[in-house]
């Protein structure tokens, strides 16, 4: 892992909510806005940004963890900035706290972990996990 970015550096990751983001379930659509699922996959990759500027040809990031307070809705076609803050580094896992923003209106925040690791052994750990 290279660690070649500063604590507090910031990354934004631009996305626009479609309709396909929608909160559903089996059951069936339950809210024409955004869901909390959507915007943790956002929030994932907003913070993946640091592992790929971090890590070198022979790793990978992995999820650690992620959590989300969802405060405000975002209805489809809305234009959302996710901005990831790198808060640590402890050895190889960053932690990110997240703002996701419609212009000026907090929609979410949250934290989210990634580890950087050896892409053998990640294949190691999903190769023992098949037996």
């Amino acid at each position: 892992m290279v660690n070649n970015v500063g604590l507090g550096a910031v990354r934004i990751h631009r996305y626009t909510v479609k309709t396909t983001d929608a909160a559903s379930f089996d059951a069936g659509e339950v809210h024409q806005v955004m869901s909390t699922f959507a915007l943790g996959r956002e929030m994932e990759w907003s913070s993946r940004l640091f592992a790929l500027e971090m890590k070198e040809a022979d790793e990978e990031g992995i999820g650690t963890m992620l959590e989300i307070r969802h405060v405000s809705p975002a209805l489809f076609n809305t234009e959302l900035n996710f901005e990831a803050k790198l808060l640590s580094i402890e050895k190889n896992e960053l932690i990110c706290e997240i703002r996701a923003l419609a212009g000026g209106r907090l929609i979410a925040t949250g934290r989210t972990g990634q580890k950087i690791l050896k892409k053998d052994k990640l294949n190691q750990i999903f190769t023992s996990l098949e037996r």
